[in-house]
């Protein structure tokens, strides 16, 4: 590291003089990066403000396309979905998937559970046993610690469910632990749990400190902390489609089997589930959901028996095709993003201001939709043809391709596989054409 490098005070600078900063210290083109950086800034300034609030050190904004997938049938009502994301395929292999289904039924959903957890992580070398056959008084002490934390959350239906205390000391000496379930409606909760948490990390040492039974012990409670946790596996929600097996073509066997392949093996598995997640990433972030806790909990739901393994299933029997996946999803569409974010704001709207469990059913149904898109792909023409095909205009603006060369190289490629060197090729030699003719033309002209 350069000393020169090395500034203090930068989070309390303008913009501008970040910007500069920056630019004048690692940018290799200073004037077309500070263009570049300053050119996104939204025209609106109020709008400008509250997104700068989002995070700390702002300097610009980081544009995504915002698509629309329509047709999806869900639980008997449609949907035009929103989805933000960058790769190409995804809108168009999820609208793709939607309108097939829509034909056969739909997706069905069902809501399994809600709960979410948080943990108070403690070590205290006392007598546990002694502990746990205090948990009535414990749980009556720290739910009127909270009362006033949760009246709000008590009125709309939701708040504490339960408490367990945990004895870890096996596998950690004098780990403990209070887990604790939530129900936090509509709402995406972190704030309420997290603040939840913490009044019952100073209840459990008072109380431990001053109960008869517990306070001739010598230990006191050290409380490590106190937080939320991703992984919420009694949050989940299954969506499913199903028909008769002749409907699909053909590949129903061959279907089944690329999904089992995903249940045996985390290599394949891995891939799998990353289709899944192209679908539900996208609708999360234009919901203004947290989509990395969402990624998180999905993954490890799916080693949760030890091994990773492929969240969707697929059974053809009888005659009948089904096609399931099983997902916990902590959504909220209230709090946080979703009425800041204007965009996360016309989300919920397009999507008719569903509750909580209702975007859990339309976020599950378009990763499942993603999952049966890239699958058909996968085992019937295979999954570069349509992928890199929607990846043409990218390499064509990528290589600097004009207007006419576009609309030429968009007519030669139907029906043909692209890749990057094919379209460079061709570029090349319709290049070269071009500038013969133009030579010709020009010694027409002269003659």
């Amino acid at each position: 590291m350069h000393e020169k490098n090395l500034i203090a005070g930068f989070s309390k600078w303008p913009k501008s003089k970040k910007i500069q900063w920056l630019v004048e210290t690692y940018a290799a083109h200073p004037e077309e990066t500070s263009r570049d950086l300053a050119g996104f800034w939204h025209p609106n300034k109020e709008l400008q403000r509250i997104i700068d609030g989002f995070s700390e050190n702002t300097i610009s904004n980081y544009a995504l396309p915002y698509g629309i997938a329509p047709n999806f049938l869900i639980d008997g009502r449609y949907f035009a979905v929103p989805m933000v994301i960058e790769e190409s395929s995804v809108v168009a292999a999820a609208s793709s998937a939607a309108k097939f289904w829509a034909d056969r039924g739909g997706f069905h959903t069902r809501i399994i559970d809600t709960r979410k957890v948080g943990q108070v992580h403690f070590f205290w070398n006392g007598d546990f046993k002694l502990l746990q056959e205090h948990h009535d008084e414990l749980e009556k002490s720290l739910l009127q610690t909270v009362g006033p934390l949760t009246v709000n959350m008590r009125k709309r239906g939701g708040g504490i469910l339960d408490l367990k205390l945990l004895d870890l000391s096996d596998l950690e000496p004098g780990y403990r632990q209070l887990r604790v379930s939530f129900e936090t409606c509509d709402s995406m909760g972190a704030n309420f749990i997290n603040s939840v948490l913490e009044a019952f990390a100073e209840g459990l040492q008072l109380f431990i400190a001053q109960h008869p039974a517990l306070s001739e012990n010598p230990h006191e409670v050290d409380v490590l902390m106190a937080i939320l946790s991703n992984y919420t596996p009694e949050c989940l929600v299954e969506v499913w489609v199903e028909c008769p097996e002749e409907e699909l073509g053909g590949f129903a066997g061959r279907f089944a089997q690329a999904v089992r392949i995903a249940e045996i093996d985390p290599y394949r598995a891995t891939t799998h589930n990353k289709g899944i997640f192209n679908g539900i990433d996208a609708v999360v972030l234009a919901s203004g959901n947290d989509f990395r806790a969402i990624e998180a909990c999905g993954h490890a739901y799916a080693a949760r028996d030890g091994q990773y393994r492929s969240l969707s299933k697929c059974t053809v029997e009888n005659g009948l095709f089904r096609f399931s996946l099983e997902i916990p999803l902590a959504l909220g569409t209230v709090g946080g993003l979703t009425k800041l974010h204007p965009l996360a704001k016309r989300t919920l709207e397009l999507l008719g201001n569903p509750s909580a469990r209702e975007l859990m059913s339309i976020v599950a149904s378009v990763g499942l939709a993603q999952n049966f898109a890239a699958i058909r792909s996968l085992i019937t023409t295979g999954i570069q043809r349509g992928h890199m095909k929607l990846h043409l205009l990218n390499i064509l603006n990528h290589l600097g391709a004009s207007e006419a060369e576009i609309t030429a190289a968009q007519t030669y490629f139907d029906g043909k596989t692209v890749s990057h060197s094919a379209v460079q090729h061709f570029l090349n030699g319709w290049r070269e054409a071009t500038q013969v003719s133009q030579g010709v033309l020009m010694a027409v002209k002269k003659g």
